[in-house]
């Protein structure tokens, strides 16, 4: 498996204003660590050790002083700001360099996985094509929305649609191989 990491801990926090404004929203408690510990955790447990964060200018400093090199995790961790969030093809064209020509893991930062990961290590093990994951849900207009084919694969991808194509949502986690940052560029 190469693959390195790109936890995605962008966005401005506008649900949980005012709190957001003096603290990035990846480093609020949830229950007894930050938010950002539990997407990390899910990149660690897939074997992931190689991570680079994205997050605003604003935010990096806090996610900096808090996590450091991540070394006493350790992991390996570099930073790179996106002034202004575009999407998650923006995050791969950042985050090129980082990645070289292994393949890729992301995941959103406010994002939280619980029990058994062996699907996300299935998906690592392999070297070609990409995953996307769904989470069935009864209000998908809230969501992005991911409609699978017969065969399980992804046909169609879209945020927050007026008219659904399936009830799965996306839960901000995605396997990519190595021509990822070259269908980004597209």
């Amino acid at each position: 498996m190469n693959k390195k990491a790109i936890l995605l801990a962008g966005g401005a926090g506008t649900r949980l204003y005012p709190l957001t404004q003096i603290v990035c929203k990846q480093l609020l408690p949830i229950y007894d660590k930050p938010m950002i510990c539990y997407p990390l955790a899910t990149l660690m447990l897939g074997g992931l050790r190689e991570i680079l964060i994205i997050s605003t200018p604003k935010d990096l400093p806090m996610l900096m002083d808090y996590l450091g090199d991540g070394s006493r995790l350790g992991i390996r961790l570099e930073y790179a700001p996106q002034p202004k969030p575009e999407g998650i093809a923006q995050a791969f064209l950042i985050g090129a360099a980082f990645l070289g020509d292994a393949g890729a893991s992301l995941i959103l930062g406010d994002n939280i996985f619980y029990g058994k990961l062996d699907f996300y290590r299935a998906a690592l093990a392999c070297d070609l094509g990409a995953y996307v994951f769904g989470y069935q849900v009864r209000d998908p207009e809230r969501y992005g929305v991911v409609e699978f084919g017969p065969d399980g694969r992804a046909i169609s991808l879209e945020e927050k649609p007026k008219i659904p194509k399936s009830h799965f949502a996306v839960p901000g986690l995605y396997v990519y191989d190595q021509r990822v940052v070259e269908f980004c560029r597209g």
